[in-house]
């Protein structure tokens, strides 16, 4: 009988043994299955978020795309505008330097006029001062005459100042 009760006690404990070993591969399992429903609740978030990335990244490099065509745009805009300023300048100094040959011009030419005024104004007062002189050698030789003209006649008496007959 001793067997038996040892044989019991052993049979008790082996199955006490099992059942804990069962319980524990139990726990294990049940342990497992909530970390891979977790992992696959957390994959799946993943996975959206992943989704959400690449849709950003699709729409981000549409904006990218659109953006750098309006950059390109506002490049050739800057470009053909600096290019319009530098023709405008160009013109500008064209300009100037145009208006400043035509006063240079417009100084050459007064100071042609003023000169060709001083010399007229020289050469008519010459002029007057030789008309003064002939007038007054004329009327010296008319005196001269009308002292040996005959005052009988008419035009003498114009000529030497004597009023004629009437």
């Amino acid at each position: 009988m001793k067997l038996v009760v040892a044989l019991t006690l052993v049979s008790v404990a082996v199955m006490t043994v099992m059942i804990l070993q069962t319980l524990r591969q139990e726990l294990q399992l049940r342990h497992l299955k909530t970390r891979t429903v977790e992992h696959l609740a957390e994959a799946k978030r993943g996975e959206k978020t992943i989704t959400l990335i690449k849709k950003q990244n699709v729409d981000l490099k549409t904006n990218l795309a659109s953006i750098t065509g309006r950059v390109e745009e506002l490049k050739k805009r800057k470009a053909a505008a600096e290019k319009a300023e530098q023709d405008q300048q160009k013109s500008l100094q064209e300009c100037g330097k145009e208006k400043e040959s035509a006063q240079n011009n417009t100084k050459a030419t007064v100071e042609a006029i003023n000169e060709l005024k001083a010399e007229h104004a020289e050469e008519k007062r010459k002029a007057e001062d030789a008309m003064q002189k002939v007038k007054q050698h004329i009327l010296d030789r008319d005196k001269a005459l009308c002292i040996f003209a005959d005052p009988s006649f008419a035009e003498v008496k114009t000529l030497c100042g004597n009023k004629a007959p009437q």
